[in-house]
């Protein structure tokens, strides 16, 4: 028993207090913010590439987030093997999510790169679906896909592979996050699933950008990066997905590719033309179908959420 430490009390009653404030706040809200956090928490990211590299800067990034979270949730390290493996699992797939999307990035706009990687978390709403309508939603947003091909001068190859693997991550993210919502409580699961992705990504930033992570600009728009697109959005999908299925959550962030084409444009003057707008539509319209009807799922993240906040 661990009764003996105020300070683990003092931690516990944090996690209980913030579980509590959670617990009234819709997990649909939860799914907003972190959208609009992290997409222009990636904008700013993206301007950090010429000083420090993408794989720098994702390093920097998840270095960042899981220290804050560590210092806050304060995990303890003893759990079984079962919930150690989702951890390392959980963290391998956040390093992979993140270094490939950044390296997508760095390659083409960050509307089109997210409008590509959301086709991941859409496959998890379609393939988790028995409905055959949502075939057709499948289909729409390939279709949304293929418009993007259209941007003049094309778009770089190596880039859109790099969308892709990020989405085939993101998909296998959200399956992970729901496992980690029911092996862990509180943010624990979160802090040591980061600090797993830092040391993941870490050799890969190392190599890339040597001496420049420790720029002082670089590490200041480093804690930024990592409030922004780690730390906040990240903490309210685990949340989110405590209180709710894989593939609802999937279908939730249906605005994903507007809310980073938007970011694009806004912060770094990135424009789609008309036919790319009509592609994150097709994406977004497509997602949105795919929600109807989706309310028929076991809510498999409740039961944790009932037993996990103290």
């Amino acid at each position: 028993m661990d009764e003996a430490s105020p300070g683990r009390r003092l931690s516990r009653g944090r996690t209980h207090t913030a579980g509590r404030a959670f617990d009234v706040v819709p997990p649909p809200v939860f799914v907003v913010v972190s959208m609009i956090s992290l997409q222009v928490g990636a904008a700013f990211a993206k301007q950090l590439f010429a000083l420090a590299g993408a794989s720098g800067v994702s390093t920097l990034r998840l270095t960042f987030a899981a220290v804050v979270l560590l210092v806050i949730w304060r995990p303890s390290l003893r759990m079984d093997r079962r919930t150690l493996l989702v951890v390392i699992g959980y963290g391998a797939v956040l390093a992979a999510m993140n270094m490939s999307i950044y390296q997508a990035f760095a390659r083409i706009p960050l509307g089109v790169a997210v409008t590509i990687e959301f086709l991941g978390p859409l496959s998890v709403a379609v393939f988790g679906s028995r409905r055959k309508l949502d075939v057709l939603w499948a289909g729409l947003a390939a279709v949304g896909v293929l418009l993007l091909s259209r941007i003049e001068g094309g778009l770089d190859p190596v880039g859109v592979a790099f969308a892709l693997l990020a989405g085939a991550f993101w998909a296998s993210y959200i399956l992970m996050g729901a496992k980690l919502g029911n092996h862990t409580t509180g943010g624990s699961g979160l802090a040591l699933g980061m600090a797993v992705g830092a040391l993941v990504a870490m050799p890969f930033g190392i190599v890339g950008s040597g001496a420049a992570l420790v720029q002082p600009a670089a590490l200041a728009v480093g804690v930024l990066v990592a409030l922004m697109s780690s730390v906040l959005p990240y903490s309210l999908e685990l949340e989110a997905l405590r209180r709710i299925p894989p593939r609802v959550f999937g279908v939730l962030m249906s605005l994903e590719p507007a809310v980073a084409a938007l970011a694009g444009l806004i912060v770094l003057e990135e424009a789609l033309g008309a036919v790319q707008w009509l592609a994150v539509g097709c994406v977004v319209l497509a997602s949105v179908g795919a929600t109807r009807g989706g309310g028929s799922e076991p809510q498999h993240g409740a039961d944790s959420r009932d037993t996990g906040a103290n």
